[in-house]
């Protein structure tokens, strides 16, 4: 049956529109597949989005260089790695310490004091003082007898002095010679008595006599200090850190390696008698540039590189020490003149009462005259 042309074209449009309905339908399906990609990237999207959950944090640390690595074990290496660093900071810092320490030793030893300025005390009321009191100490305890000082020794330290090489010993002779000139300026002609009196110690290690504290003694630390920036000028190592305190040493414990382990401390009380004594004055006169090691002088005084004499002393005036000598001089000759005297009294008288030389001619001429009688018989 044939179709009317409307239908035809309604029939046709059908089938078309079939078509076109069928096309939408595949449309559509493929949208919702793109809308559910879509969907599944939103997710995604929207979830890296939010804070890190457990696995996302896995994730990032599984491209870490540490994943390996427990964050305990990391802590306890880093903590072990501080206390390493620490150790060996310590250790080098010990070390650094100690070789500081070998360093200091090295340097004070080097720069050690081996020479020093003297002022020789020659008066001998004051070493027979002194001698006195060294033989009351020995008498209580007689182990001190290694402490003591000898009298040929007494001296007051000016200035003590590292000199390590003759060049430099010339340099500090050259010094001394210089210091003389600022002395006189200082002493203005003036006579200085230095008086030792009373009894002091550094804990009691050593004992010494004090110089009584007066205008003289002020003048003596002026010189002090002089002598000690002419040193330096010149490039010695003199002087120490502490305050120059003048004082006559006696007694100390140094003297003796073994009096040290016997003895630790010296006792005081056994030098009461002597703690205000007054042991007398010495004259200013005379400095001396001394060696601590070299060989003493036979009287027990330093060795002595060089010297400059002041004052009153330097002239023809003999100071009580050649006095004394001098005195028992006189004395002895005079004795021996007289012992000699006696010595010839006696012999002259011996000889007369037991044959003397002219009893024996008296004798001679007796038989030569009775010889003669007898001829003329």
């Amino acid at each position: 049956m044939a179709l009317r042309p409307a239908e035809a074209a309604a029939e046709s449009a059908g089938v078309g529109g079939d078509a076109r309905r069928a096309a939408p339908e595949d449309d559509g399906l493929e949208n919702t597949q793109q809308k559910k990609i879509f969907k599944e990237n939103n997710e995604k999207t929207q979830q890296s989005e939010e804070p890190c959950a457990a696995d996302s944090i896995d994730s990032l640390m599984a491209e870490m260089p540490f994943v390996d690595t427990d964050i305990e074990d990391e802590c306890a290496m880093h903590a072990t790695s501080e206390l390493s660093i620490k150790k060996k900071r310590k250790r080098t810092i010990g070390r650094e310490i100690e070789e500081g320490v070998e360093r200091k030793k090295k340097k004070n030893k080097q720069y050690q004091p081996n020479y020093f300025i003297s002022l020789p005390i020659t008066n001998p009321k004051i070493t027979g003082g002194i001698q006195a009191v060294q033989d009351a100490i020995i008498q209580k305890d007689q182990r001190l007898s290694k402490a003591m000082v000898r009298s040929g020794s007494l001296h007051v330290t000016m200035l003590v002095m590292h000199l390590s090489s003759e060049e430099e010993i010339s340099i500090a002779v050259g010094a001394l010679s210089d210091s003389k000139v600022f002395v006189n300026d200082l002493l203005k002609g003036k006579r200085v008595d230095l008086s030792f009196q009373g009894i002091d110690h550094f804990r009691n290690q050593v004992g010494f006599v004090n110089l009584a504290e007066n205008d003289h003694t002020t003048l003596l630390k002026e010189i002090a200090e002089t002598m000690k920036k002419i040193f330096q000028e010149k490039g010695i190592m003199a002087g120490e850190g502490r305050a120059f305190k003048p004082h006559l040493t006696f007694m100390k414990l140094s003297k003796s390696t073994e009096l040290r382990k016997q003895v630790k401390k010296i006792d005081s009380s056994l030098y009461d008698d002597f703690k205000n004594h007054y042991f007398g004055d010495e004259i200013l006169h005379r400095f001396d540039l001394c060696s601590m090691l070299k060989k003493k002088q036979p009287n027990g005084y330093y060795y002595c590189e060089s010297s400059i004499v002041f004052g009153e002393k330097q002239a023809a005036e003999p100071d009580d020490a050649e006095l004394v000598s001098l005195s028992k001089r006189l004395v002895e000759n005079a004795v021996l003149k007289a012992v000699q005297q006696y010595l010839e009294e006696t012999q002259n008288k011996s000889r007369q009462t037991d044959g003397s030389p002219a009893k024996t001619e008296e004798a001679v001429s007796s038989n030569k005259n009775e010889s003669d009688n007898d001829n003329s018989k």
